[in-house]
């Protein structure tokens, strides 16, 4: 994709995580806004977490006055920032105040030079794509389960206006390819590249029905049906409880391609970092792969310390 420019006097936005400390990176784009003459603001329900220094709009005026937004917190604070600008145009950087930090490339030491190459234009735009479904938006899965402890759910699959079985089980995961790393992972789904826009339907220990993975296109629209007369089912969006199904209800599910803008600076950095996180969450490597995933000077200056032992091992 190639380099955007970004002008000095943009209105960047923050979207913070409600309860981690990062006053320190709020400081850090301060002074960034002050050399640059850019506007830095805030949702109004942040006051408090970005000091006085920030300008505060009302929630619902957010979107429409940013020309870019940085999320401060870990995924969860990166979701719910691009949840609020699905289809705007308006690319998301995140600063990892978090834990492992899949979607988030940059970490709260690499934010000053970052901004700089945001003023620069030297960075590029990474296009996520979301479920849409119910009035809702996930980048990660709805999950679809059981209302009732230790029992299962049963429900209709239908793509295309056409019935395509049933599932019978714990639940069912519809994620997308940025989700397909999370639960849908854990449940024994597929590992989707985030090149191939396409949605995953995994069961959860399916006990008849549908047992196994279907990956479905970007154009597919999706049924998903309650059949049971007296049970509702429990739906969450991006480990959000949402409404539930209703008997003889059913969820509509679509993919939507391109639906938001990450920056990234190094594509290849930040795949890299991610395959370290999964081998973490128990992908199947051999120790030489793992090795692979040393940066190369690190491998380069042990190479000359194993060396220089066997020279001399006094």
């Amino acid at each position: 994709m190639p380099f955007v420019k970004i002008s000095a006097d943009l209105t960047l936005g923050l979207v913070v995580h409600p309860s981690r400390p990062v006053l320190d990176s709020v400081q850090v784009i301060t002074r960034y806004a002050r050399r640059t003459g850019a506007t830095v603001i805030a949702r109004r329900c942040d006051a408090e977490r970005v000091g006085p220094e920030i300008a505060t709009v009302a929630a619902e005026e957010f979107a429409d006055q940013v020309d870019g937004v940085i999320s401060l917190g870990g995924d969860g604070t990166m979701l719910g920032a691009m949840r609020l600008m699905v289809g705007r145009q308006v690319p998301v950087l995140g600063v990892n105040h978090g834990h492992l930090g899949f979607l988030i490339e940059v970490t709260p030491s690499e934010l000053e030079r970052a901004l700089d190459r945001l003023t620069e234009g030297r960075y590029t735009l990474e296009p996520h794509s979301c479920l849409e479904a119910g009035g809702f938006t996930a980048f990660n899965d709805i999950v679809i389960a059981a209302a009732e402890p230790l029992s299962s759910l049963t429900l209709d699959l239908e793509v295309n206006g056409l019935r395509h079985g049933y599932y019978r089980g714990d639940a069912v995961i519809a994620c997308t390819p940025t989700g397909s790393t999370a639960y849908n992972y854990a449940a024994g789904g597929p590992v989707i590249s985030p090149s191939a826009p396409s949605v995953a339907l995994t069961p959860v220990a399916p006990m008849s029905g549908i047992s196994r993975s279907v990956i479905l296109g970007k154009d597919d629209h999706i049924v998903l049906r309650n059949p049971s007369e007296d049970r509702a089912l429990l739906v969450s969006v991006d480990g959000t409880p949402a409404d539930p199904l209703r008997p003889g209800a059913e969820l509509s599910v679509r993919l939507r391609a391109d639906a938001v803008d990450v920056v990234r600076f190094d594509a290849d950095t930040h795949s890299q970092r991610n395959r370290v996180k999964l081998s973490l969450l128990d992908l199947p490597l051999r120790r030489d792969q793992l090795v692979e995933l040393i940066p190369q000077p690190l491998r380069e200056q042990a190479e000359r310390l194993r060396q220089a032992h066997m020279e001399d091992p006094a």
